[in-house]
């Protein structure tokens, strides 16, 4: 029998300490060393112990759960999942987690009895199972990416209004999942203001917290990101972020332009990687370019399929740069990428398939 993924559980709530040590001891490849019932015992117990993965709420009394993940990516680095409620402020305290070092964030706003924890079972040990054989070294250098002399705010794109005819419109289609905010910011901060396409982009997150996604890359990007809206205008210079809980998918009226919907609603993931690059395929055909970065699971893996047998091109980072590679695998394996590229030569690849540079 394979051996055990060892977690320690950080929560100050009693009930959610119980609650998780039940979902995750369900699972025969799980076992709950330890809990804590706050971050300085949870950094503790992170040292004494050394598990294989954390699961850490963020709000707690005393040491919150970010001074926490501060100190353990600092003295014991290790695959952390972080619990977090949405509130006014619960997106951008995510973010914060993520540029600490956080793996992944799951939502527990509706977990508030029994039952409604029971919701958050399948994805809380599908990812631990994913996360628990993270390469801590590929954390701590993600962590380099989002120093602050990389992260100063820029001017963003403006002075584009007008539609663009789909006759000369490029689209770049990003599918992200575990680990993708930060490879999201080093691939948008680097990308020229004038580019010559397009940018929409899929993150798997929870919702409510794609809007704060969407404003954090606004400052450091080039380019004007925002979270998409119904009927907005697809046009160069303008990165599109899919809300959470609704896939977005590209139309032509007059020109391209987003739709937003909770159809299909048998999606595993919504928005989906899958429903965006098929309907980019549809609409742009070989003016569609696909890029699908680190991510547990699959989602995109057909879709960039459709984008590359539609005569577009497409990229996946590389196994070496990704925090988990599991959508990038699977769209490889299928026949549907062009390129294979580490996340820090993405831009270079992209530009290059557009046809520009970075001046």
């Amino acid at each position: 029998m394979s051996k055990k993924i060892r977690v320690l559980v950080v929560d100050d709530s009693a009930f959610m300490r119980k609650a998780l040590y039940r979902m995750l001891s369900s699972d025969p490849m799980i076992e709950v060393i330890d809990t804590a019932s706050d971050g300085e015992g949870g950094y503790k117990k992170a040292r004494m112990l050394k598990p294989d993965v954390i699961t850490l709420d963020v709000r707690m009394p005393g040491m919150d759960g970010l001074d926490a993940l501060r100190m353990i990516m600092t003295d014991c680095p290790t695959p952390v999942l972080m619990l977090s409620s949405l509130t006014s402020e619960g997106g951008e305290v995510t973010l914060r987690a993520l540029d600490l070092g956080a793996v992944d964030v799951i939502d527990k706003s509706s977990a508030h009895t029994a039952m409604d924890i029971l919701g958050i079972a399948g994805e809380l040990t599908s990812k631990v199972r994913a996360v628990a054989g993270v390469d801590t070294g590929k954390i701590v250098k993600k962590r380099v990416l989002l120093h602050p002399a990389q992260t100063q705010s820029v001017p963003p794109q403006t002075g584009i209004t007008a539609k663009a005819d789909i006759g000369e419109m490029k689209v770049v289609v990003i599918g992200a999942s575990t680990g993708g905010p930060p490879a999201l910011q080093e691939i948008l901060s680097k990308l020229p203001a004038s580019l010559n396409a397009a940018v929409l982009v899929v993150q798997h997150m929870p919702i409510g917290f794609t809007a704060s996604l969407a404003e954090r890359l606004n400052s450091l990007s080039r380019l004007e990101v925002s979270e998409a809206f119904d009927g907005d205008l697809v046009r160069p210079g303008k990165c599109l972020i899919a809300p959470s809980g609704l896939h977005m998918t590209l139309r032509v009226d007059g020109g391209p332009c987003i739709h937003l919907s909770k159809s299909p609603e048998d999606s595993l993931h919504r928005p989906s990687v899958d429903v965006l690059m098929e309907s980019a395929a549809k609409v742009m055909a070989g003016k569609a370019i696909g890029v699908i970065l680190t991510g547990m699971g699959s989602d995109g893996a057909m879709g960039i399929k459709a984008i590359h047998d539609a005569g577009g091109r497409t990229i996946a980072q590389d196994e070496e740069s990704c925090i988990v590679y599991g959508m990038p695998k699977v769209a490889v394996s299928l026949g549907g990428v062009d390129r294979v590229v580490s996340l820090y030569g993405a831009v270079s690849a992209i530009l290059d398939e557009l046809g520009t540079d970075l001046s």
